[in-house]
């Protein structure tokens, strides 16, 4: 079985899983139009304000109780400055 996961590198914050790539996708591009320092994009850390999400997506191979990386890619970042996607990204 494959899966996807969303996760905030900077604060290794988990941020969902889902069956496609393209579901993982619609999550960020609707996380793209929310404002930055609104949930689920506001950081959780004190200094908020000044820190940024930079939202992965890993493709997963689940197996028997262990999970494999096969993929992950770097492919949003969103802080006070906006919206920025990855070189290979795009806002659909």
């Amino acid at each position: 079985m494959i899966k996807f996961s969303i996760e905030d590198e900077v604060h290794a914050e988990w941020q969902g899983d889902f069956l496609s790539f393209e579901t993982a996708m619609e999550e960020l591009v609707r996380r793209a139009k929310l404002a930055w320092d609104q949930p689920p994009n506001r950081c959780p850390c004190s200094g908020w304000k000044t820190c940024e999400r930079i939202y992965t997506i890993t493709e997963f191979e689940v197996g028997d109780s262990q999970l494999k990386v096969i993929n992950e890619s770097e492919v949003l970042t969103v802080s006070s400055k906006g919206a920025v996607w990855s070189d290979g990204f795009k806002a659909h």
